[in-house]
């Protein structure tokens, strides 16, 4: 029997997949490097669960900005704990990003307008200062506002302000 000639080879069908998945994987690369998730991911990677009280928010309906106004749109879940701000990406988007827990200690908080919007700003890392813009509604579900006043400040663990 002769081959089409219009049939594909069978290593290119493969090839396709292949190259997808590696654009893919560059895409969340790079995007870690700009926003500084990498810079992060360097001191703060989380090594356990959230433990005791916790308060989270996301990943979807919520979009998120970080450094040089890369936006994490419907990906981030932000998980307030009583040793520090646990932050996570979406399975699809976890290349190059793993989970990080930043120290309350290590985060600072003030507010700024984006978009004819008011976003809080956490500073994560007291030598990185990355910011991390949340929408009001998702600080306020994370219990980041209770009892903080407007000026910056070192942000307290939320369960500790009551």
């Amino acid at each position: 029997m002769q081959e089409s000639q219009n049939s594909l080879p069978l290593y290119f069908i493969l090839l396709i997949p292949a190259f997808f998945v590696t654009i893919w994987c560059l895409s969340c690369w790079a995007i870690a490097r700009v926003s500084g998730w990498s810079l992060l991911s360097k001191r703060f990677t989380a090594i356990s669960e959230p433990y005791g009280d916790t308060k989270s928010a996301g990943p979807y309906f919520y979009t998120v900005y970080t450094r040089f106004l890369c936006h994490y749109s419907s990906v981030i879940r932000l998980v307030a704990a009583q040793d520090g701000l646990y932050l996570s990406v979406s399975f699809l988007f976890r290349f190059a990003h793993p989970r990080l827990c930043v120290p309350w200690r290590e985060i600072e908080l003030s507010q700024t307008k984006l978009f004819w919007r008011r976003y809080i700003v956490l500073t994560l890392g007291a030598e990185e200062r990355i910011p991390l813009r949340v929408p009001e509604r998702m600080a306020r579900k994370l219990g980041l506002l209770e009892g903080t006043p407007q000026q910056d400040r070192k942000l307290l663990s939320p369960f500790q302000q009551k």
